[in-house]
């Protein structure tokens, strides 16, 4: 297929689909799904470009852009790569610090924002960002700024492009049609900062000439995306994963459903059921818990209709249609029946039975989570990226994947592994490097060239595997090596379990600091007659430590013992953003969890000397 320079995209799918809808996004007040035609996004885009002219943007100057999810932030993304500049994503989640870092780094003249509270992170930190000349604010309904002569709305900036008469912007206009022209794969597409779960941002040069080749290499593996397929837009933008799918679906013609709010998610699958939709696995898993809670509240001939459905389901999808073989009329007539029934009641309870496929990456996938997700029927497709590959590095093929492994790698990228069985790659995909970090940017890459992703894996009869996060492995005190997310992988997916970290390093033993699912914690109280005055009373009874005790020892039966969870705490509220516990793609920061419960942390360890010696 043809890739267009995103100079070019709106102009040309523009004249090639017309009125065709392009976007849509939920106005709330009217409580309606509004689109957007390709004419309406070139119109919009062209003026946002002509009023960053205004603004005397110069050629692969940086632009900021603060703000959740929504048309706007995509025609301003657009209009930067149209004057040739370069696009500065921040997430819409990030602190005043992290703000203030980018900006100075990259020295941002310019920071469109989203909401109330992006502009408040912004104009706290203006005294400190002697960059910073403009506030540019999406949503005059819903922002309140200061007066002020840094901060204005997007609608007023838009006028300037037309401003002050008709011999400027003419000018304007040329001189937009000649950047257009002289657009190249050169050029500097963005910085992509990434988040980081130790240690201050990194940005990650992107080029046009990278996303090019990664639109290139998808449409030769995922073919089957078309312009009838419908997208949910629902990561940040902010995420190469969803930046890079987005304008996929965009190059491709495809329509673009923005969620404007991260919480309606649910209810914007329902209304919206997308045929594609990007997503992390942390989404799966909440499909699958979900599931297994009414499997297991469930009784006699429901239950037992339920668990056959999964039965069936699996032997049909994995154990023939996954290997092209044509499954036995007894088992497809079978599977037709509940494909029609149980199945089709669960995609439409997520928003999914129209579904052509759905990529799944950014983590682990459990493999309990990947079997079920496929038995029913709903079309993931696991993949392997990193910011720094411009995204996918590997992924599944349509008709043909295993349980486990993270797919093929794409066309066009070159694999192979350094000590310690690290992956390292190579191809046009592959950033150049980190932005003003020259050493951080040597030390990323072999002598002959291949980024060291800090990944461990393996290759089996053509696909990857991954094994572990080098960077993260644990050493105990007894000089055993543990890889904590394969653990954690394996129990975050159990029924009560919302989030969890294993400690280990330095330790005697492994132990792990859990987030319980707590209304599942509560029903199993209720059933139980567990009586209890507060959440915390509840986690420390003898019955819920019983409880969480018999379903992790289940489940980490194939471990070696020593790698084993031996002790653990039950925390009395979620990990968050706001205490600096989570990034903005929602990873756990270690060691910020590990200095707040320190102390927690370390009388559960003195604890359990003293009873090992009284």
């Amino acid at each position: 297929m043809e890739v267009h320079h995103l100079a070019v995209l709106a102009d040309c799918q523009a004249q090639k689909y017309g009125r065709r809808s392009a976007l849509r996004y939920k106005d709330y007040e009217a409580g309606t799904w509004r689109s957007v035609s390709w004419e309406e996004v070139g119109a919009r885009v062209e003026n946002t470009a002509l009023a960053l002219l205004a603004s005397s943007v110069g050629v692969q100057e940086n632009v900021g852009i603060f703000s959740q999810n929504k048309p706007e932030y995509l025609y301003v993304e657009m209009a930067v790569y149209g004057v040739r500049g370069v696009a500065i994503p921040l997430y819409a989640t990030s602190s005043g610090s992290q703000v203030q870092y980018i900006i100075n780094e990259a020295s941002v003249r310019l920071l469109f924002v989203g909401e109330q509270f992006q502009y408040d992170a912004a104009f706290n930190v203006l005294p400190i960002c002697p960059s910073l000349e403009r506030i540019i604010l999406f949503d005059r309904s819903i922002v309140r700024h200061e007066r002020d002569h840094i901060s204005v709305y997007f609608d007023d900036f838009l006028r300037e492009a037309y401003a002050p008469g008709e011999a400027e912007a003419g000018g304007r206009a040329a001189e937009l049609a000649r950047r257009k022209q002289q657009a190249s794969g050169e050029d500097l597409m963005n910085i992509l900062y990434t988040s980081g779960t130790t240690g201050e941002p990194k940005g990650v040069l992107l080029h046009h000439g990278a996303f090019i080749e990664q639109i290139r290499a998808h449409a030769e593996r995922l073919h089957m995306l078309t312009d009838r397929d419908v997208s949910m837009c629902f990561l940040p933008l902010a995420h190469v994963f969803e930046k890079a799918f987005t304008y996929f679906c965009l190059e491709v013609g495809a329509e673009v459903c923005i969620n404007l709010k991260p919480a309606d998610i649910q209810t914007s699958m329902r209304e919206v059921r997308p045929t594609v939709m990007c997503s992390v696995p942390r989404f799966w898993e909440k499909v699958y818990q979900a599931a297994q809670e009414i499997i297991q509240s469930a009784t006699g001939m429901k239950k037992a209709l339920m668990l056959n459905a999964l039965a069936v389901g699996r032997e049909y999808n994995l154990g023939y249609v996954r290997l092209g073989k044509k499954p036995p009329l007894g088992l497809e007539l079978r599977y037709k029946f509940y494909e029609h029934t149980i199945f089709l009641l669960i995609k439409r309870i997520v928003g999914v039975e129209r579904g052509n496929f759905y990529p799944t990456a950014g983590a682990a996938i459990p493999d309990p989570v990947s079997e079920f997700i496929r038995s029913v029927g709903i079309p993931i497709l696991v993949g392997y990226g990193l910011t720094e590959t411009m995204a996918t590095v590997s992924c599944d093929l349509p008709d043909r994947y295993t349980i486990g492994s993270v797919g093929r790698v794409v066309p066009g990228l070159q694999l192979k592994f350094g000590p310690g069985n690290e992956i390292l790659v190579k191809g046009p995909t592959v950033t150049r490097g980190y932005y003003k970090k020259a050493s951080i940017t040597q030390e990323s890459f072999t002598e002959d060239g291949f980024f060291r992703t800090g990944d461990a894996g393996y290759m089996k009869d053509g696909e990857l595997y991954l094994t572990e996060r080098i960077k993260d492995l644990f050493k105990t005190s007894n000089g055993k090596y543990i890889a904590p997310q394969q653990l954690e992988s394996k129990l975050v997916v159990d029924r009560y379990i919302d989030q969890l970290v294993i400690i280990a390093d330095q330790r005697k033993f492994v132990s792990a600091l859990i987030v319980p699912v707590y209304p599942a914690v509560k029903d199993y109280a209720a059933r139980h007659n567990i009586s209890y005055s507060s959440i915390e009373d509840l986690l420390r009874h003898p019955r819920i430590q019983e409880l969480f005790k018999a379903r992790i020892d289940t489940i980490q039966q194939q471990f070696a013992h020593y790698e084993q969870v031996k002790r653990f705490l039950l925390l009395p509220r979620p990990f968050s953003m706001e205490r600096g516990e989570l990034t903005n793609t929602l990873k756990i920061r270690r060691d910020v969890v590990a200095k707040h419960y320190e102390a927690e942390i370390e009388r559960m360890y003195r604890e359990a000397e003293e009873e090992y010696h009284p």
